[in-house]
């Protein structure tokens, strides 16, 4: 009698099957976890689960959702066995006087990760998934506890009946409900400002981010503090020191941006929007990395920047440690 490998699906009959989900499982893994390097293996997860289930595969449900069910298991399992929640400096306290020293999490903090839009499948060709990716979405996804987060996404973002959401949560469809609605409350207070910010896509837009970077190449602050909202701020991940204000802001830049040509500002594109790759002149010519940038505008000015300091996230972007001739890559990695 044939064992339990002989009724395997052949691996690449499999792959065929499932690669047109990957792109969007991943998307759905990265709003459950806030973790584009834990969405990355939980889709390896959901696809080996799936590889070796797939024989009891009753097609009584689509292989699109048969395939999000399992990533929501792995994803619920993950977080009840890691960080429950993911986070950026504005979330552990108030805003820090310019004069502030800059102040690292300590090893209770976990941070909330940018994601490469390569690896989404590109968000940009869609306003929906696009917004259910934009960064402040994100995080106030990571106010929700773990279920409650799973209810929003799947009917809010994948759009999947509410007794079909109860029937994988083993719970009933008036609890999905009244979950739902908490959920919602929740995330509107997190991101009140969801509905205000430019479309990130906007001429206006891409032409502010440009000169934004060029003022930054240049170290002009009097071209930055121009740029800025009078309510903007800038956090800088994996520091909790963070500061809100335009004032507060100029004085932070007036005392790190001092050189021109000592950054530079590539440009790509994370969480469905414009963003930049920065590099530090490390040696004359040769530039290192140094953090993805996540500038968003309001009222035709900058009115957030997300700095991520973490080098190991270049990867995540098919972007090169160092970089000797960054000029030349100037408009071809934004699309």
């Amino acid at each position: 009698m044939p064992g339990p490998e002989s009724r395997l699906i052949q691996p690449d009959v499999f792959v065929e099957l499932t690669s047109p989900f990957r792109a969007e499982l991943l998307a759905h893994c990265y709003r459950m976890t806030g973790s584009a390097h834990d969405a990355e293996d939980l889709v390896q997860e959901t696809m080996l689960r799936a590889w070796r289930a797939h024989s009891g595969f009753e097609e009584r449900s689509s292989l699109r959702t048969w395939l999000h069910r399992i990533a929501t298991n792995a994803c619920l399992n993950a977080i009840e066995r890691g960080p429950a929640r993911r986070v950026l400096p504005a979330g552990l306290g108030q805003a820090s006087d310019v004069l502030s020293p800059l102040e690292l999490g300590g090893p209770e903090v976990t941070w909330l990760q940018p994601i490469s839009d390569t690896r989404l499948g590109d968000p940009a060709a869609s306003a929906i998934s696009r917004e259910n990716v934009r960064l402040a979405f994100i995080a106030s996804l990571q106010h929700l506890l773990p279920r409650q987060r799973a209810i929003l996404i799947l009917r809010d973002v994948l759009a999947w009946p509410a007794a079909e959401v109860a029937d994988l949560l083993d719970t009933t469809t008036a609890a999905v409900n009244a979950a739902l609605l908490r959920a919602r409350r929740s995330v509107a207070d997190a991101d009140p400002g969801r509905d205000e910010l430019t479309e990130p896509d906007d001429p206006t837009v891409l032409a502010l981010l440009d000169q934004y970077a060029a003022a930054f190449e240049r170290a002009d602050i009097a071209a930055l503090t121009e740029l800025l909202h009078a309510d903007a701020q800038v956090q800088m991940p994996p520091h909790t020191t963070w500061f809100r204000g335009r004032d507060q802001i100029v004085g932070f830049f007036e005392s790190r941006v001092t050189e021109a040509d000592h950054v530079k500002m590539v440009p790509i594109r994370a969480n469905g929007q414009p963003a930049y790759a920065t590099y530090l002149l490390a040696a004359p010519g040769r530039y290192r990395a140094n953090s993805i940038h996540l500038p968003s505008c309001r009222d035709g000015r900058i009115e957030s920047i997300i700095a991520f300091l973490d080098p190991s996230l270049f990867a995540g972007f098919d972007l090169p440690e160092t970089w000797p001739g960054l000029s030349d890559m100037r408009g071809r990695i934004r699309t």
